[in-house]
């Protein structure tokens, strides 16, 4: 049932992490505070298609 995601970065919008969720239990769009390499800085991550 967990399915493989993509995070991206919202301000660069490079994609730098991949995590699992359960879709039925969190059918919306993920988001977390991560560490963008490119950005040098801790910025929001959004799920991506």
């Amino acid at each position: 049932m967990r399915e493989i995601v993509t995070l991206a970065c919202g301000t660069c919008k490079r994609r730098n992490y991949t995590t699992t969720k359960n879709k039925r239990r969190t059918p919306d769009r993920l988001s977390f505070k991560k560490y963008c390499p490119f950005c040098r800085t801790h910025t929001e991550h959004r799920e991506t298609k």
